[in-house]
């Protein structure tokens, strides 16, 4: 991401003494220049310009336009949120106004004033901040769930599917790998339901030893085992009125799992070494990322507390699998990287960029957080780059099962695209011009595959 502070300006103009005196006056910023149209994409690719000060005549068409039009296409194709600034002859003002209704946000005549240039300047970083603060709002709050970013339609079903239950008392399991975000959607069911203002209490199943976990759950009294020396409450009792979460519920010894059960069913506990019976007014939300239907085939997980904790079953996919979600979650990430450690690394070469897409993050959202975090930190370079990431693609096999038909591939092809281009414009107009393709076949497209808008 650019510091909005300091924004970073390509300069396209083959005139090499015109180059040097923008170079020389826009010093304060960031500035990469190129002299051809692809010196300009490749520029575009590399470092994502806030601003692109684009002269009309280029080579091979020095003494034209035709070359400057192509290059203004190709670059808000690459970059559709950049601002292109052509620079143009005084008497040519019909050719600023064709590069305009292409997309060129602004022009100004040569010979150059640069008070009026520097004016033009201030006035496009403060139009490119607000609009990259409300693209990137719009990206956080497409999913209406705190903390959750993602324009993956399976997720976005996930989040709205979760909108609908939070209100309800439904007691609810959220399935998925490690790292995908389990906890997340649990505060979210919290936050979103009437219980927000209740306490959330959390804790995993995996992390606390057999003999300690009946305990935690649901306390002791004063002299129930050696070392009780106070009364003291659960977990359940302390989620009182709030939702209690049982993360990694897959991992419950069978003889807590008997007293849960009876908990879910009553809603009373008895504390270790206790008699009396207390009433319990608490949401439960449980997650696993075992196979609990297996679990009961072998005996290790009791099928009717199975479906006392699944009255709902909220199933998040893999990272690898969410479309379009990669390049969102990486560029969120080193955002708050540079926030959190005053760092000001502007974005990803191309080459990671493409790394980050192919690798499939077998720890998910949380080893990207982890790998980025780090990769940040160790970098010394204005874009973070393959020798920070240390990212290895192997070379794998595919098996027959893993084949799709022609008709699938294109299919899944088409929603990734149209996924990812909505995602990063929030535009559907630019989002048709990154495609190549004209709106009306975009909606068309959109209505084709149910792909969701928010």
């Amino acid at each position: 991401m650019n510091n909005i502070d300091q924004p970073t300006i390509l300069i396209v103009e083959d005139d090499e003494g015109l180059l040097k005196q923008l170079c020389w006056h826009f010093d304060q910023y960031e500035i990469i220049t190129a002299s051809t149209r692809a010196e300009a994409l490749t520029a575009a690719k590399q470092y994502t310009p806030t601003i692109i000060l684009q002269d009309l005549g280029l080579p091979p068409d020095p003494d034209g336009v035709s070359e400057g039009m192509k290059c203004i296409q190709s670059l808000l194709s690459l970059q559709p949120n950049c601002k292109i600034l052509v620079m143009t002859g005084r008497s040519e003002e019909k050719n600023a106004l064709r590069a305009i209704e292409l997309g060129a946000y602004d022009f100004f005549p040569k010979p150059i004033n640069t008070d009026t240039l520097d004016l033009i300047i201030e006035r496009v970083i403060r139009v490119h901040s607000l609009e990259e603060k409300n693209r990137q709002k719009r990206i956080s709050s497409s999913s209406s769930i705190p903390n959750l970013i993602t324009a993956d339609p399976t997720m976005l079903d996930v989040c709205n599917l979760v909108r609908k239950i939070a209100p309800t008392p439904i007691t609810c399991t959220i399935l998925g790998e490690s790292g995908v975000g389990k906890e997340v959607i649990a505060k979210a069911l919290h936050n979103l339901s009437e219980r927000a203002d209740k306490p959330f209490m959390a804790i995993n199943c995996a992390a606390i030893p057999d003999n300690l976990m009946e305990s935690e759950l649901f306390g002791y009294e004063k002299g129930a085992f050696s070392g009780a020396i106070k009364q003291t409450i659960g977990k359940i009792e302390a989620a009182e009125g709030g939702t209690l979460f049982l993360d990694e519920i897959g991992d419950m010894p069978p003889s807590l799992q008997v007293k849960l059960l009876r908990f879910l069913q009553q809603r009373v506990i008895q504390r270790v070494g206790g008699v009396k019976e207390i009433e319990i007014d608490v949401r439960v939300v449980c997650a696993t990322n075992k196979n609990l239907k297996s679990m009961i085939e072998s005996g290790d997980f009791r099928e009717d507390l199975f479906y006392r904790i699944c009255e709902m079953e909220i199933d998040i996919p893999p990272l690898r699998n969410r479309q379009g979600d990669k390049t969102l979650l990486a560029r969120h990430f080193l955002d708050r990287v540079n926030q959190e450690n005053n760092l000001n690394i502007k974005g990803f070469t191309e080459e990671a960029l493409n790394a980050i897409n192919q690798y499939d993050w077998p720890g998910n959202v949380r080893e990207m957080e982890n790998r980025l975090k780090t990769s940040a930190i160790m970098c010394n370079n204005n874009y973070l780059g393959m020798d920070e990431l240390l990212i290895e693609q192997k070379a794998e096999g595919v098996s027959t099962d893993q084949l799709k038909t022609l008709k699938e591939t294109r299919t899944h092809a088409e929603i990734g695209a149209i996924t990812q281009a909505i995602a990063a414009t929030n535009n559907l107009s630019a989002a048709a011009k990154l495609l190549g393709i004209s709106r009306p076949t975009l909606y068309d497209m959109i209505k084709k595959h149910e792909i969701p808008l928010s």
